[in-house]
């Protein structure tokens, strides 16, 4: 139903700034993937525009610029699985919505506060819940990544430290810039 949808949705989602955007969404998520495979304490992340994408996290600088090329060269090569990434923000929004969507269903018009109306809120939170994942790397997989990279390349990998005063703890920002797509 998903993928139907998508192609309605073609020429939105084909638009360059809207399939760039995707395309880096798409790169940011392979290379959070490249980086749990090689750091396994990772804190990360991240968010992509049309220009690239940048990530906040406790790796190296070599690290991620390596896990970024070598996610691109992974996406090229047909690896579109790495475009969707379980802790995707995504996956959080669709949970919300279809919660969202539970409770007005639920609770439209008679706003009467009653046992029986209480769980079934209660069993409908926990079916949004436990649905907002998978559809969510679904959305992920049709809308807001393309596993196919196109002609994407990094133009740069660019990272600075960031030290939070009242924290105490050092955070790294990098920033993935790339070019087409």
């Amino acid at each position: 139903m998903l993928q139907k949808l998508a192609s309605y949705a073609a020429p939105v989602l084909n638009f360059m700034p809207i399939r760039r955007t995707r395309r880096n969404h798409a790169l940011e998520h392979a290379t959070v993937h490249m980086l749990q495979r090689k750091f396994k304490d990772l804190r990360v992340s991240g968010v992509s525009t049309t220009f690239g994408f940048v990530l906040l996290h406790n790796a190296s600088a070599e690290l991620v610029d390596a896990a970024a090329h070598d996610a691109l060269k992974r996406l090229k090569k047909g690896e579109a699985g790495l475009a969707v990434h379980p802790n995707c923000g995504t996956n959080l929004m669709t949970t919300g919505v279809l919660a969202t969507i539970v409770a007005v269903v639920l609770w439209w018009g008679n706003r009467k506060l009653t046992r029986a109306r209480l769980n079934w809120t209660l069993v409908g939170m926990i079916g949004a819940v436990l649905m907002g994942q998978p559809l969510g790397m679904e959305v992920q997989k049709h809308f807001t990544t393309a596993g196919d990279p196109g002609d994407l390349s990094i133009r740069s990998v660019h990272t600075d430290e960031i030290k939070f005063p009242t924290w105490g703890r050092k955070l790294s920002v990098t920033l993935v810039w790339t070019a087409a797509g």
